[in-house]
C-alpha cells in the first residue's frame, strides 16, 4: 500500500521550535484516536523554513487530511 506523507510548513526564525511544538499535538492526535502511526518527525529545510509531518496509509488519509488540515502532502519513499 502506498504511504503519503501529510506536511505542515513553518516559516521564519521560529520555524524549528514551532514544527517541534506542532509535532507534540500531531502525537496527541494519534493517540486520542488510537491511530497506528508509527512515522512522524521534523525537518529543517534552512534556518527560516521547518517542517513537522506524519506519514498515513493511503486509504486512511481522507479523515486524517480533513482533521488536521495539513499545507501539503507528498508520496511517502523510504
Amino acid at each position: 500500500m502506498r504511504k503519503l506523507k501529510l506536511i505542515w510548513d513553518f516559516r521564519g526564525p521560529a520555524s524549528q521550535r514551532t514544527a517541534e511544538h506542532h509535532l507534540i499535538h500531531l502525537k496527541e492526535y494519534i493517540l486520542a484516536e488510537s491511530l497506528n502511526i508509527d512515522i512522524t518527525g521534523v525537518e529543517t529545510i534552512n534556518d527560516m523554513h521547518s517542517l513537522a509531518y506524519l506519514v498515513v496509509d493511503e486509504s486512511d488519509m481522507k479523515p486524517i487530511r480533513d482533521a488536521l488540515k495539513p499545507h501539503r502532502g507528498q508520496v511517502y519513499q523510504d
